[in-house]
């Protein structure tokens, strides 16, 4: 199957739908995206579940004008992985940019024109949902999180972020060009934002609003002790390139302005 250009506005952007045993939520969730007329790019990282069966009842009862591609791993490789395989197509297909959203139904894809909108304004620049940090049902470990995790990427780019771990993004798909990543899995999604922006990006944060389902239906794949420890190992890399590479360039370029 090939996708065509979005020829909404002046830019074309398609939307990537990582997914990994989601089944109960990815019905709703395409079927919204496809509300928003834009071509779709699903990744379905290995899911053991009813994802296929799913997806293929939905194929019959999608809208025909609007694009559909599926990429699919037979083995789960990690949402990071799943991202850098989306863009890769979209790239092949000739898109400018992708808008990410995760299949968990916690982001609300009537939210996609916020960043169109945005993206027309800053077609170059990468752009994160800004969920806020209180909101019904949301673990409290999720707010430590993300305030450990704001303040380390404060720290790398000397950039601030009110929330550097929300799944819902746009970027221009050159930003995942000429460059070797380090990463596959959760910690994917905050190389991609300090890599970036050490190589000149800049990161535009939009408000989003954000559901969390009750804790009986919540399915979530992050394991606290691995991914922590990915996230950790990470950080620390970052850091220390941060102070050897970054700072260094940064002072330049500020003394060359």
């Amino acid at each position: 199957m090939v996708l065509h250009k979005n020829t909404d506005g002046l830019l074309p952007v398609c939307v990537v739908i990582p997914t990994y045993n989601h089944a109960p939520f990815l019905e709703d969730v395409l079927n919204r995206c496809f509300s928003q007329s834009l071509p779709i790019i699903v990744i379905n990282d290995g899911s053991t579940d009813q994802t296929l069966s799913v997806i293929d009842q939905i194929l019959h009862n999608k809208p025909e004008e609007i694009p559909f591609e599926l990429l699919n791993f037979s083995k789960n490789r990690g949402k990071g992985a799943a991202i850098k395989a989306g863009a890769h197509k979209a790239l092949e297909l000739g898109f400018h940019g992708m808008i990410t959203i995760d299949s968990d139904s916690q982001h609300n894809p009537e939210e996609i024109p916020l960043f169109l909108e945005q993206a027309l304004r800053t077609p170059d620049a990468i752009i994160i949902g800004s969920r806020g940090l209180s909101h019904e049902n949301m673990p409290k470990k999720n707010t430590t999180a993300n305030k450990i995790s704001n303040f380390w990427f404060h720290f790398q780019t000397l950039t601030h972020l009110p929330d550097t771990q929300s799944g819902f993004r746009y970027y221009p798909l050159s930003c995942f060009k000429k460059i070797i990543w380090f990463t596959d899995r959760y910690n994917f999604e905050l190389e991609v934002m300090v890599r970036n922006i050490w190589r000149g990006y800049s990161i535009i944060p939009i408000p989003i609003t954000v559901y969390y389902p009750p804790e009986d239906v919540r399915i979530t794949h992050f394991k606290p002790t691995l991914d922590f420890l990915r996230i950790t190992v990470l950080n620390t890399f970052l850091s220390i390139a941060a102070i050897l590479y970054y700072y260094p360039i940064k002072l330049i370029r500020t003394i060359l302005k």
